[in-house]
């Protein structure tokens, strides 16, 4: 079939009915014990396997303790303790006078609001929501990763194309108390079935209500292109 539902209400509901009953306990998969290791651990993740960032990490953490450590450390030297992540130096560069703003401005504690969080260099909207979320147990928006931009594309959920575009249109038709596992539902369904290249439409479980089911349909609405 591949038809969306009569409307945009209509099929985020039965992509959530279906979604959370295959993930009844969807988690974030990046490993971390306190607000500062998400912090940090968010910043690494752009671009980057959360896995990846879970490998170098593991060590990371265990070298660095505190906003200090990191604000104090040499730029150079914190670049090379995390040169496995993608745009390394950029990422040590943020990292460090992120933690030197934390630690001037706000005692050395992850701060708790949005507006201050991306007033940390290199925090955008994306980690300051994944930071609120999963460190202050706060959900002002809806986490706009890759996949969640694929997916609700894909599905008809929304049209637009940039992330924060995209968050605002999924905060009107996404249901307030599902916006946190909103997320990492779509991140799992995209890593397990709905992939970016080659989409497992046969074996998919929302095959019969997405428009861009390749079984049924010619182009994929992500990307606007033919299949």
């Amino acid at each position: 079939m591949g038809e969306r539902l009569d409307s945009r209400s209509a099929q985020v509901e039965e992509v959530i009915d279906r979604l959370s009953d295959e993930y009844p306990e969807p988690e974030i998969s990046l490993n971390f014990s306190n607000r500062l290791e998400l912090l940090i651990a968010v910043v690494l993740s752009a671009q980057c396997t959360d896995e990846r960032v879970n490998t170098v990490t593991a060590e990371l953490f265990e070298t660095y303790d505190s906003a200090e450590d990191y604000a104090n450390v040499d730029e150079e030297e914190l670049a090379e303790d995390i040169n496995s992540i993608t745009y390394y130096n950029s990422k040590a560069g943020y990292i460090t006078n992120a933690c030197a703003k934390i630690v001037d401005e706000h005692d050395g504690e992850v701060p708790d609001s949005m507006s201050e969080l991306t007033d940390l260099p290199g925090v955008g909207r994306k980690t300051a929501n994944v930071v609120l979320q999963h460190g202050h147990d706060i959900t002002e928006g809806i986490v706009v990763d890759t996949h969640v931009q694929r997916i609700s594309r894909r599905l008809a959920i929304t049209e637009e194309e940039r992330p924060e575009q995209i968050e605002d249109d999924l905060m009107d038709v996404v249901p307030r108390e599902h916006w946190k596992n909103y997320t990492h539902w779509l991140i799992a369904h995209g890593r397990d079935t709905c992939t970016a290249r080659n989409p497992d439409c046969a074996d998919c479980l929302l095959e019969d209500i997405c428009p861009s089911s390749k079984l049924d349909n010619s182009v994929d609405l992500a990307s606007g292109e033919a299949w």
